[in-house]
């Protein structure tokens, strides 16, 4: 007799959560990891290191162009930054040039990620509402429900975008500035330092003033969604129980 599957450790098959950050791996996680894999692990040069790492986001890019006629923007942003990458890794020659073209990179992601603001859904959103609702149905209902009805809410959903772009921006300045006034010795360690130290401030001024508010919001929106059901069910039961009461009478 087979013996039932048993759940991974850390989380069951199929969980809410997993399927909602699974976009998130595979247009982003994916193809950064993939670049890292080839160049360091198996050594490939710059330029087949990002062009096979681009072959995720490209296809599904056109997938998504394919089936429903929308544009991936994750999977496109990924697909640029590694088009931005091939065409600056050309570059040769000049020492603090070849390291003033890292910052391309964050630059690109950057300015893509401020220009979404004008559209309905931010680039950082896919990260952010998997954290906030913890992928669970009744998170993602309220995530809709005060994204359609809460000014606060979606100002905080933009607010998060907006300071990962500013901050890869920021960062993207100062390297560019780094390269051509600091020695060449101290760029190469500090700017993998800017680099962290960027994202991390990002994470927690974002987090802290943006994801931590919105969590609270989903968790009162759930338990006031709840109540009105609650309510609702016991309306609906005393009501029945009158009419029950009333006929048998």
């Amino acid at each position: 007799m087979s013996q039932p599957h048993q759940p991974v450790a850390g989380g069951k098959p199929g969980s809410p959560l997993l399927k909602s950050l699974l976009p998130l791996i595979v247009d982003a996680g994916i193809p950064i990891a993939s670049y890292y894999v080839l160049s360091d692990g198996f050594g490939l040069g710059t330029v087949a290191a990002l062009g096979w790492s681009s072959v995720v986001p490209a296809l599904r890019t056109v997938w998504g162009l394919v089936r429903s006629r929308a544009v991936n923007g994750l999977a496109l942003l990924m697909l640029v930054v590694n088009v931005v990458g091939l065409a600056t890794s050309v570059v040769a020659g000049d020492a603090r040039l070849m390291m003033a073209k890292d910052s391309a990179v964050s630059s690109t992601v950057g300015i893509a990620i401020l220009l979404s603001l004008r559209s309905r859904r931010p680039l950082m959103t896919a990260g952010l509402k998997p954290w906030v609702t913890k992928g669970s149905p009744a998170g993602n209902a309220a995530w809709d429900r005060l994204l359609a009805s809460s000014e606060r809410f979606r100002r905080a959903e933009r607010r998060f975008s907006a300071i990962w772009g500013g901050t890869l921006l920021t960062e993207c300045v100062l390297k560019v500035i780094g390269a051509y006034t600091l020695p060449v010795h101290t760029m190469v360690w500090l700017g993998t330092v800017l680099t962290v130290v960027a994202i991390l401030l990002a994470m927690v001024i974002a987090g802290g003033s943006c994801a931590e508010p919105m969590e609270k919001m989903i968790k009162a929106e759930i338990e006031r969604e709840a109540g009105a059901a609650s309510g609702a069910a016991g309306a609906a039961a005393a009501g029945a129980s009158g009419a029950a009461v009333g006929s048998a009478g």
